[in-house]
């Protein structure tokens, strides 16, 4: 689930640099080219699980970054078979729908009354953006001019939350997810408050009754694409430093800190999937 498309480049370099682990990868988007996410069935893990069982595969484990990092931990919540679950920069509820098809010269936009997520055809409950259309990328616009960064929509889902305060039904049940968890963050993410919303869902597993072990990697310094360098390596081989301190502001100023994350989470990374 890392990237928004199964042929884009993050899915490509992310899935090798798991197959270096000797493990097989499937890349899983919500359509080819398209990297919105509105009303995605959770009924594709099970045939991407089933497929793999297929061909032998006697494990099962997911990854996902952001909206993926999202993702990758509701499939976990919904599918048991699913026994390591590595979620980066993710959020602890499920997120409104949204598109990126260039509406009315807008870069992204949210649905309207959809989910990122469906379950049996029916939109699961989701936290719906403090902003419409054009309004809503008009302030992220705002936000990322204002901070210094490529992309920046923190807060916006401060807002969002401020003006609807998440109810239980909006949440990810991650107490339902089995095996291991590895939660992974940094508190200078600006597209969203990860480590507010990893430590609540660490504080949710530790109130209810539960069947998985979990690992909370935060790092003060790591933007959000807090991934391990040989995978970041991987998907921009020149000046990857570089490269991610155009996208984020704290990439350019904290560039060794981030790099120091990076390669920490090369080491742990690695080691979680050799004991799974």
């Amino acid at each position: 689930m890392l990237g928004d498309s199964s042929d884009d480049l993050m899915a490509r370099k992310g899935a090798e640099w798991v197959n270096d682990l000797n493990c097989h990868v499937m890349a899983m988007s919500a359509e080819k080219k398209d990297y919105g996410h509105h009303n995605y069935p959770l009924e594709r893990f099970r045939y991407a699980i089933d497929y793999m069982k297929d061909h032998g595969c006697s494990k099962v484990g997911i990854a996902g970054a952001s909206t993926t990092g999202m993702l990758a931990l509701i499939a976990a919540s919904y599918y048991p078979e699913i026994t390591l679950t590595l979620a980066f920069s993710p959020s602890d509820f499920v997120m409104e729908g949204f598109y990126q098809d260039g509406k009315d010269g807008m870069r992204e936009r949210p649905g309207d009354n959809e989910s990122t997520v469906s379950w049996k055809g029916e939109p699961l409950p989701y936290l719906p953006y403090a902003y419409r259309h054009p309004e809503y990328w008009k302030k992220i616009a705002e936000y990322s001019k204002k901070t210094g960064n490529m992309i920046a929509s923190r807060e916006m889902f401060d807002e969002s939350e401020r003006r609807h305060p998440l109810e239980e039904k909006e949440k990810i049940k991650v107490e339902w997810i089995k095996g291991r968890i590895v939660f992974v963050g940094a508190e200078d993410d600006v597209l969203w408050d990860t480590c507010r919303y990893i430590r609540r869902m660490v504080q949710r597993l530790e109130e209810r009754p539960h069947e998985c072990s979990w690992e909370t990697l935060l790092y003060q310094h790591g933007t959000h694409f807090v991934f391990p360098q040989g995978m970041i390596k991987k998907m921009l081989p020149l000046g990857s430093s570089l490269l991610i301190g155009m996208m984020f502001k704290d990439g350019r100023k904290y560039s060794k800190e981030c790099l120091a994350t990076r390669n920490d989470l090369d080491i742990k990374l690695k080691a979680e999937i050799a004991m799974w």
